[in-house]
């Protein structure tokens, strides 16, 4: 029986990203070929440390005792280090609590941008045995995006088409290097004034590629040259330069595993914009809005096609409006 692994939270889609590379010319696209994506997938990336998620009581001999809230740790604090020495997992952390025996230590915290020291003494927990300071942590975030395209040669893969954040925009590092298939098993549709989201399970047995990179123009690495790409079309890319007003489409999952076409229209052309809003794009497929309302979280990386080339990725919604959204220039992302 296949393992399966619950859908924990969506990267954040509404987010103004910058471009990250100077393009590539229109012969350079013309020389590859790239297979079109559109399929779900399931990322696990750090949360760059131990980050503080509740506070808790700790039962020492002594009574009760809160060292974290004693010393002003907050949730949603991350802790990037103990003594100097860099934590990126719980079992890190927890590994320097005993190191401590009781004395006290120096976190290294990080919150809303900044860094602070905050020295903290660990409590001896009498149940356990473990020195803990009364703190709830996790330190991976897991979330689905979509795969934009596989390139046929070298097998690279780019997805999403903007920047990985958790859900306070704090930029995630690769923790888990596997990337797995992920089945949608529901949608919660936009509406105006809120972005809809997809809701989907890891398949835990299927890995789809290797994670390697991330940036602003989104989540880079290898796919598994076991994957089957019967069904998959092979098409060149176009720079903007190519892109009009106009009909294109758009591939992407919102039911199970397989891609499906839908229409769009682009609606503007921006090649200067620097925040990766190279297209304003409107969903006209009544199917898709039907199902999702338009645009929704989970989709960014949908590849976008017009005239049989691939021009860009849908990146984020318009809260205002679901059936719109933006786009970046496929151009950008093949620069990383």
């Amino acid at each position: 029986m296949r393992k399966l692994k619950f859908f924990i939270i969506s990267f954040c889609l509404m987010l103004a990203v910058a471009v990250c590379g100077s393009g590539v010319t229109k012969a350079d696209a013309a020389a590859r070929k790239y297979y079109i994506g559109g399929m779900t997938a399931g990322f696990t990336l750090s949360a760059g440390g131990a980050e503080v998620i509740g506070l808790s009581e700790v039962s020492a001999s002594d009574g009760i005792r809160r060292p974290a809230e004693e010393a002003g740790i907050r949730v949603g604090d991350t802790i990037l280090a103990v003594d100097n020495i860099r934590i990126k997992t719980i079992a890190d952390l927890n590994a320097a609590l005993e190191r401590s025996g009781g004395e006290p230590v120096t976190l290294k915290v990080g919150r809303g941008g900044e860094t602070a020291d905050v020295e903290i003494t660990p409590v001896k927990d009498k149940k356990s045995g473990r020195y803990k300071i009364g703190v709830l942590i996790r330190d991976t975030l897991s979330g689905i995006g979509t795969v934009t395209y596989i390139d046929k040669e070298s097998y690279r893969f780019g997805a999403l088409g903007h920047a990985v954040c958790d859900e306070n925009r704090n930029s995630l590092e690769i923790a888990d290097a596997k990337v797995y298939l992920c089945t949608v098993i529901g949608v919660n549709k936009g509406m105006r004034g809120k972005a809809g989201e997809l809701r989907g399970l890891f398949m835990c047995d299927t890995v789809l590629a290797k994670a390697e990179k991330t940036c602003n123009c989104g989540l880079y690495g290898t796919f598994d040259k076991s994957y089957d790409f019967s069904h998959a079309e092979l098409v060149e890319a176009a720079p903007i330069a190519e892109a009009t007003i106009g009909k294109a489409v758009i591939y992407s999952t919102i039911d199970g595993t397989c891609p499906q076409q839908y229409e769009i229209n682009i609606v503007k052309v921006d090649s200067d914009n620097r925040e990766n809003k190279n297209f304003v794009v409107k969903v006209t497929d009544e199917r898709l809005i039907s199902e999702t309302g338009g645009i929704v979280q989970g989709m960014s990386g949908s590849p976008i096609l017009q005239n049989g080339k691939l021009i860009g990725a849908v990146t984020h919604v318009f809260l205002n409006d679901p059936t719109r959204g933006y786009g970046i220039g496929i151009e950008h992302m093949l620069a990383e």
